[in-house]
């Protein structure tokens, strides 16, 4: 995969039938993560430790960083927010694919310096299985 440019990475969030993209975003990262089940034992070769494969609990995160906009991405994160709501949004990672799935906000923070715009941060956490689609 050749370099890509970093406002490519895109965050969508549904708003009904469609996707939006959440407005302001200045970075974003997906982290994927996968949790080993330790299976060693007494006679495992060389005390070596030995996983169990495919035991281990999946999960992804996203974090995002941007310039508050009050665009109507903006109202929909805040109340999914307060609402504790799951909601499906998509990552497209530009010339690799789309990730898709329910994500939970765990965390959003507004900020802003009094001669600064407005910032926030995000953090999503994926509450169920994810789909991936190829470019």
């Amino acid at each position: 995969m050749a370099a890509q440019k970093g406002k490519d990475l895109l965050v969508k969030i549904a708003d009904g039938e469609t996707f939006i993209t959440v407005a302001g975003l200045r970075s974003r990262r997906l982290a994927f993560n996968a949790e080993t089940v330790d299976v060693t034992h007494a006679e495992s070769a060389g005390r070596w430790r030995e996983l169990l494969d495919g035991a281990g609990i999946k999960r992804a995160s996203i974090a995002g960083r941007g310039l508050f906009k009050d665009a109507q991405s903006d109202a929909l994160m805040r109340q999914i927010f307060f609402d504790g709501t799951v909601r499906s949004f998509q990552i497209v990672i530009p010339d690799f694919g789309t990730v898709e799935g329910p994500f939970q906000i765990s965390s959003l923070e507004f900020a802003g310096e009094h001669n600064g715009e407005v910032s926030y941060e995000l953090a999503l956490e994926s509450a169920g299985a994810l789909a991936f689609a190829a470019a």
